[in-house]
C-alpha cells in the first residue's frame, strides 16, 4: 500500500468512526468518504462533524455536497487561471509563426 493509499484509508476510517459515533450507519460514512475522495476533503468533513454534531443524515449529506461543490469551484478556478496564463503567453510571445 502506498503512502497516499494509507493516508486515504486512515482518513476514511476516522470519518466512518465519527459518523458512526453520531448514530448514523457505517455505510453512510463509507459512501461519504468515497464521494469526498481526498484526505483534505475528509478533514473538512470531520471538522464539521466534530463541531456541529448534525442530528440528521440530510445535514451530513448536505455538508458533503457543499464540500464537493467547493472543490469543483476550486478546480474550475485553477483551470481558468491556467487558460488565462496560456492566453497571455500567446499575446506576449505570439503564435511562433513568421507572420507575427
Amino acid at each position: 500500500m502506498t503512502l497516499n493509499q494509507l493516508e486515504w484509508s486512515q482518513k476514511r476510517d476516522e470519518l466512518v468512526s465519527a459518523i458512526k459515533a453520531l448514530g448514523f450507519p457505517v455505510e453512510l460514512g463509507e459512501q461519504i468518504a468515497r464521494q469526498l475522495g481526498s484526505p483534505k476533503a475528509m478533514d473538512r468533513m470531520l471538522a464539521y462533524l466534530i463541531n456541529v454534531k448534525p442530528r440528521t443524515a440530510e445535514l451530513v449529506v448536505d455538508e458533503m455536497l457543499a464540500i464537493c461543490s467547493d472543490i469543483d469551484a476550486w478546480h474550475s478556478k485553477k483551470a481558468a487561471e491556467e487558460a488565462n496564463a496560456r492566453y497571455n503567453e500567446m499575446l506576449y510571445y505570439g503564435l511562433g509563426t513568421d507572420d507575427d
